[in-house]
């Protein structure tokens, strides 16, 4: 049985900043994660009770609101906090994000599972690698299953995530996005945005038309995000 049959892979738009929201998960025991629930939580749990998945797990990329909620300007808006009101379940976050994850949301330390890059966590017959890779927030997180990468805002099919924002930082985006380079050019890469003319590439695809995944050095790249 091929990856593509035992995954289940929901990429799905939602809000008025063209946010993605990710479902993952094991076709054989119909076991879910939700990545990056925000906005609409009714219709996000809709979707998985009329899929009859079972929810384990919520991931976080990072904690601005419009990823997991939490108010931001005049605008409140629903996530995490929401989603475990309904469905009591763990929020995966990198340590490093954890305190910004509670500030933003409301939720406390014991709804947060902390974790680090390398570490693991399984889902049925699925398993999903954390990759930390800072630069956008300091614990911004992507998650790989095999040759699927969800990348949050660490990196877009035509650009990275901004790094003119509270800890944010230009040379820890660099290495990050060199780091996802690395990977095999038939990585499927899922962002957090729908900011390009398709919702999703290949990896391969992506270095082709993404200038911030051509830029050969650490200076080069300093001059063009900081001009």
């Amino acid at each position: 049985m091929s990856l593509q049959d035992e995954l289940i892979l929901e990429q799905i738009q939602i809000g008025p900043m063209e946010n993605f929201t990710y479902v993952l998960g094991c076709q054989r025991t119909k076991e879910v994660v939700i990545v990056d629930p925000a906005w609409d939580i009714k219709s996000l749990t809709t979707i998985l009770n009329e899929r009859d998945y079972k929810l384990t797990a919520a991931l976080a990329t990072h904690y601005h609101p419009d990823h997991c909620g939490g108010t931001y300007g005049q605008n409140n808006v629903e996530g995490v906090a929401e989603l475990m009101a309904e469905n009591p379940v763990k929020v995966y976050a990198n340590k490093l994000e954890a305190d910004g994850l509670k500030k933003v949301t409301g939720i406390s330390d014991s709804d947060i599972a902390k974790v680090e890059s390398g570490d693991t966590l399984k889902v049925g017959d699925i398993e999903i690698d954390f990759l930390h890779t800072p630069g956008h927030t300091p614990g911004s997180q992507c998650f790989r299953i095999k040759q699927t990468l969800v990348s949050g805002d660490t990196l877009f099919i035509n650009g990275c995530g901004r790094v003119d924002l509270p800890g944010s930082d230009v040379d820890d985006m660099y290495h990050s996005v060199q780091k996802l380079a690395a990977l095999p050019d038939d990585t499927l890469l899922l962002p957090g945005h729908n900011y390009s003319d398709v919702p999703h590439a290949t990896m391969g695809e992506t270095k082709k038309q993404n200038v911030y995944m051509r830029i050969p050095d650490l200076n080069s790249w300093r001059m063009m995000l900081q001009s």
